[in-house]
């Protein structure tokens, strides 16, 4: 791929376009897993049963230790580590497959917290009257809690997914052929940087819609809320 650049810029140009779908579909999937993980490492942190005592002080120090890591030192573990550890499958996947995998670990953290705020801004009288009325915890965290804390964290889940978008650039540290990197070689073998600003504005059209989705929604929520203490 890196001799396609020399001497064809147009081509090289193009390529930086074509890299960018590396960045929306590692975005896509880490969205899916971020999510799940996120929530689920919420839930185990705010249970009280006793069996899961093990599992909370391990998440609690999953959240510590990935959100005060930062993640560039992430996809240097996962991204170089795994590799030379020669597990096999494990050792042998793209390096955008490890950049996943990173952003994954460390924004589960995040996200996580997000879920966790949500989840504890929902009024206390909530959890009563759904407890009177004989639900178990696990059918109210379900049908009363969750509900209501998902339309709470929905903007601040979008402004770490605005995050994790631009981050799925420094997956090319790895040397993932991705907008970034495609950027970089472009610029090395012809010697003209405007392979940046192209992906810089290849981001710019993902991340701006998305900003203005996550203000329009802070918005209509205020309003929403205003509305409810008239």
């Amino acid at each position: 791929m890196w001799e396609s650049f020399t001497g064809n810029p147009a081509k090289g140009l193009s390529s930086v376009g074509t890299g960018i779908f590396t960045n929306i579909w590692m975005f896509c999937v880490c969205e899916v897993l971020v999510l799940i993980f996120g929530l689920l490492i919420a839930w185990v942190r705010m249970s009280t049963s006793a069996v899961l005592f093990p599992f909370r002080v391990l998440s609690t120090m999953y959240t510590d230790l990935f959100r005060g890591i930062p993640i560039l030192l992430v996809i240097f573990m996962v991204g170089f580590g795994l590799p030379a550890l020669g597990l096999g499958f494990v050792s042998s996947q793209s390096p955008a497959v490890y950049g996943c995998i990173s952003l994954t670990i460390t924004y589960s953290a995040y996200v996580a917290e997000v879920f966790r705020a949500g989840i504890n801004s929902v009024p206390n009288g909530q959890l009563l009257a759904a407890r009177s009325l004989g639900l178990s915890s696990s059918a109210t965290m379900k049908r009363v809690i969750l509900p209501q804390a998902v339309r709470t964290v929905i903007p601040p889940l979008l402004n770490d997914f605005i995050s994790m978008q631009k981050d799925t650039a420094l997956v090319s540290t790895l040397g993932a052929i991705e907008a970034t990197r495609a950027a970089q070689i472009y610029a090395s073998t012809e010697f003209n940087f405007s392979g940046y600003v192209v992906a810089s504005i290849l981001f710019l059209l993902l991340t701006i819609p998305m900003t203005r989705f996550t203000d329009r929604l802070i918005a209509k929520d205020r309003v929403k809320r205003l509305a409810a203490t008239q």
